[in-house]
């Protein structure tokens, strides 16, 4: 049964006071939790629908909405002080849901970000500049900006699995930025699968639904939540 959690914003920012909608166990119940983060122009309860299609019962499943559907006004690849101040608040907004999922007994051993299109371009840089996340998976997405801002991310990523999923003719996300973010997570040591599909349209598939399921099993083995002090900062 979906429900709304009330999760504290600073209150300075564009996405302060978003609803966050959740589906699944109780926090005391669950063994691992996943942050869903929607796409532009959709919605929280949309992703929790995609999740029903994970059929997991012991996963909490959490969806925080974007102010006006939106959570940066311009492309993803456009130089990122054009996405300013938005974009900064975005990633401000999913610290802050990490962060009290954590509060409730999920450590970030056991949290993934999940996300499709422009969320999961979010996912990825927030994994990329924060660590200490067990998993990402960026459905239909890259790393933001004209060109990577290397300079921001975490020097070591390891104990993260990342999956990346696209179309090789996907007219948002080019091929190039998906495998050149992969790369870019591999050499910070995270775990890596990149699969491109030829063909697909702008959606998510049964694959990548599975694989995402096979992330979210490997965050249920993790019954301590480990990650490193310096990963979880």
């Amino acid at each position: 049964m979906m429900r709304m959690l009330t999760i504290p914003s600073a209150g300075t920012s564009h996405h302060d006071g978003g609803a966050v909608l959740a589906s699944g166990p109780e926090f005391v119940r669950a063994s691992a939790a996943a942050v869903l983060v929607h796409g532009r122009g959709a919605t929280a309860d949309g992703m929790l629908a995609l999740a029903e299609h994970l059929r997991r019962d012991d996963v909490l499943f959490i969806a925080p909405q974007a102010t006006g559907n939106v959570w940066y006004p311009f492309p993803f690849m456009t130089p990122s002080e054009r996405n300013e101040p938005w974009l900064t608040s975005a990633l401000s907004r999913l610290t802050e849901v990490v962060r009290y999922v954590e509060g409730q007994g999920i450590p970030r051993g056991r949290q993934m970000l999940l996300g499709f299109s422009q969320g999961a371009c979010l996912s990825l840089e927030w994994a990329a500049r924060n660590g200490g996340i067990g998993a990402v998976a960026g459905l239909s997405g890259g790393l933001i900006g004209a060109s990577l801002r290397r300079e921001l991310y975490r020097p070591v990523l390891a104990g993260t699995t990342v999956f990346l999923g696209c179309s090789d003719i996907d007219p948002h996300i080019p091929e190039g930025r998906v495998n050149e973010s992969a790369e870019e997570f591999r050499t910070r040591g995270a775990g890596v699968t990149a699969r491109i599909y030829p063909g697909m349209a702008h959606t998510v598939n049964r694959d990548e639904l599975d694989a995402v399921a096979a992330q979210l099993e490997r965050l249920t083995a993790r019954r301590d939540g480990t990650t490193s002090k310096e990963e979880g900062r």
